[in-house]
């Protein structure tokens, strides 16, 4: 799991795979001579963190994807609920709760944000916008109908599988259970917000989301009635600051 940790690091820094033999003789002096005083403890963080670097690659190679963060075990556990409820997700292979790392199916397609804003740039595919505008709100009308909140619900979140072209909703990190309306409404909102202050080219994609929300979700009604007052709440927090 740790060498997917580091090929992401790598993406970020810019670091090479050879660096791992210089990143060991730094740890292996670190321990050994000691040349700069450290805490007793450091030593073995340094070695630990080391190790979970030489897992990486096989992981990328399988086609795996790591996850590494706190509440990892609370993520697994709404990411199963989702896919119980019909909604596609990673496939979770994983969970260990001492390193608190999730493995799960790496999904390979486009982000739905990065496919919104190549309408922006050269045209909409109207075609295209509809069929992923009816798949985020039967999503969402699956999960909330079930008690799950995503709590995170923006384009960065949810991909196009290449092959299939198959929504999959992504990163339950700020997921929780609820069946009140009040949640299910906010959980829209943050849809709403995301999309006009990213997506404001492509047209109202929300009114075609909330459509097949209607459709999907037995408890639509409810939730609409709340949504109208969080976007009123939402109004007066912007005129006033």
């Amino acid at each position: 799991m740790g060498r997917q940790l580091f090929m992401a690091l790598c993406q970020r820094t810019g670091l090479q795979a050879q660096s791992h033999f210089f990143i060991f003789i730094f740890i292996f002096i670190t321990i050994k001579i000691k040349p700069y005083p450290l805490p007793s403890h450091s030593s073995f963080v340094l070695l630990f963190f080391y190790i979970i670097i030489m897992e990486v690659d096989r992981v990328e190679k399988e086609g795996f994807g790591v996850l590494l963060k706190q509440g990892a075990e609370a993520e697994a556990r709404c990411m199963t609920k989702a896919r119980r409820l019909g909604v596609p997700t990673p496939a979770l292979y994983g969970v260990d709760p001492l390193l608190h790392t999730l493995t799960f199916e790496y999904v390979d397609g486009l982000s739905v944000k990065e496919i919104l804003l190549d309408f922006g740039s050269n045209g909409i595919n109207e075609e295209i916008l509809d069929d992923i505008a009816t798949q985020i709100g039967n999503a969402v009308g699956k999960l909330h109908d079930g008690g799950l909140i995503h709590g995170d619900l923006t384009t960065s979140n949810m991909i196009i599988k290449r092959d299939t072209n198959q929504l999959v909703l992504i990163d339950f990190g700020l997921s929780f259970t609820s069946t009140l309306p009040e949640d299910k409404a906010v959980d829209l909102y943050v849809l709403e917000r995301a999309l006009l202050s990213m997506h404001s080219s492509c047209g109202n994609v929300m009114d075609k989301i909330l459509s097949a929300y209607r459709k999907s979700s037995k408890q639509w009604s409810s939730t609409m009635n709340k949504l109208a007052q969080v976007r009123q709440r939402g109004r007066k927090r912007t005129m006033v600051g």
